[in-house]
């Protein structure tokens, strides 16, 4: 894995190789990343695995023509190889006058901001077997739990260099450590499993093993003796490490390239009231040692702290290069890149902020709802906005989260659930997405 300043190098030389080739304009992509996994089982190891790569992406222009390929050998031979087959590539490729570069003007320039991203830690395995074992003791150790399906950690280290014709070679490179336990309670056709995990930028700020392990068992053991819930319209209640679910589909509707091939659910809607008045959806690339938070997008622009969702009001959508293009718009620092194909767009480190409300204030005035805190499938429709997930988790009964219930489906349509959503007070930033608990009225809800 190459160093952050010779990654720049590598790529930066890989487009001068394209440009001298015959291209019009190239940018070029290097990951590399190393990492550890150490999972453990009824307190005996499992697996432990060691992985490093690197790979680099190039990507270039002939008129409005263009091509990208990738490969994981750097070595002069394969890159110059690399370069001829991307030209020839892009001479044969159809025309798209949409596809092109990020505009120099928004580019990163100057000091990047400091993100924190990159403790330079580098636990051994022997401390990450310690830890995964702790972690699983501790769950193992409430009572109720009859079994394990393991725990774990892993630790890693990425860099990300991209350069491009625009004279634009940058880098970063970042850390991430996670830990997770799973296990079961009860025994023959009442069991139950539930899990707990957290991530991290720095190793410090991992959660305590004995904390991930025991928040993994007290779940399991209070989904025990689940029983089922009336069909019926009902106000529905978000767990925070669920609700992060509902706003990941806004930001999938919100995407340059759904609105640009028009199949978004939120196409014409740009002057709704979308959500009540004070709603604010925040993304924020820059907040120091978050999960996904990094100086520029995958086609080098600047990012930007901004509000997605304004006083309950769309913003503007998620842009790169091409579907800014498309749209008559300007780039936004949305663009995600892979080492091979075009670029994407998507957020960062998104939060819906809080409300007034304490979660046993926000459930106070509800006679029958249910408390979601796992949903299964990906049942929502981007064109539509149609909404229809399985579900599990407690029966909310006169104001109080009350006994556990499963094998439910929860229904409605996200255009009307966003404008009947509340927040609570208690929003943590631990996730990639983070939203606090969320109360939603009216969703139909099939049970028994």
């Amino acid at each position: 894995m190459l160093s952050v300043p010779d990654a720049e190098a590598r790529a930066a030389e890989l487009v001068a190789a394209a440009r001298r080739s015959g291209a019009d304009a190239a940018d070029a992509l290097y990951i590399g990343d190393a990492s550890t996994g150490v999972q453990v089982r009824l307190g005996q190891l499992e697996d432990v695995g060691r992985s490093e790569g690197q790979e680099i992406g190039l990507r270039v222009f002939v008129g409005t023509r263009s091509a990208s390929v990738s490969s994981s050998d750097l070595s002069d031979d394969a890159l110059s190889a690399l370069v001829g087959r991307a030209v020839a590539m892009a001479r044969e490729a159809p025309e798209d006058p949409y596809s092109r570069l990020a505009p120099e003007e928004h580019l990163l320039r100057g000091a990047a901001p400091e993100l924190e991203a990159d403790d330079g830690a580098d636990p051994s395995p022997v401390e990450l077997k310690e830890r995964a074992l702790a972690i699983e003791d501790a769950a193992r150790a409430v009572a109720g739990v009859t079994n394990s399906e393991g725990a774990g950690i892993s630790a890693g280290r990425t860099i990300i260099a991209l350069a491009t014709s625009e004279d634009f070679a940058r880098g970063y490179a970042s850390s991430g450590y996670s830990g997770w336990a799973s296990v079961i309670a009860g025994t023959g056709s009442g069991m139950q499993r539930d899990h707990a995990s957290h991530s991290a930028r720095h190793y410090a700020d991992l959660d305590p093993p004995e904390s991930i392990g025991r928040l993994a068992a007290e779940r399991t053991v209070k989904r025990l003796d689940p029983g089922r819930l009336p069909s019926g319209t009902m106000p529905v209640v978000f767990d925070p490490r669920v609700g992060g679910s509902l706003i990941g589909a806004l930001l999938g509707a919100m995407a340059g390239p759904s609105i640009a091939r028009k199949t978004s659910f939120l196409l014409g809607r740009e002057a709704e009231q979308l959500f009540a008045p004070g709603i604010a959806i925040v993304d924020d690339p820059h907040r120091r040692r978050g999960l996904k938070s990094k100086p520029f997008d995958g086609e080098g622009v600047a990012t930007r702290r901004r509000a997605l969702v304004e006083d309950g009001r769309l913003t503007g959508w998620l842009l790169n290069a091409a579907s800014a293009a498309q749209l008559g718009l300007a780039v936004t620092g949305h663009a995600t890149r892979g080492i091979g194909g075009a670029p994407g767009t998507g957020a960062t480190n998104v939060h819906l902020e809080s409300g007034p409300l304490s979660p046993a204030e926000l459930i106070a005035d509800i006679e029958q709802g249910l408390y979601v805190t796992e949903m299964i499938g990906q049942g929502v429709n981007p064109v539509t906005g149609d909404y229809s997930r399985g579900a599990s988790g407690f029966v909310i009964e006169k104001g109080e989260i009350a006994r556990p219930v499963a094998e439910i489906t929860i229904a409605g349509n996200l255009i009307d659930m966003f404008r009947v959503l509340t927040p609570a007070n208690d929003l943590e930033h631990r996730r990639a997405t983070n939203v606090p608990t969320l109360r939603i009225e009216g969703m139909m809800v099939a049970g028994a």
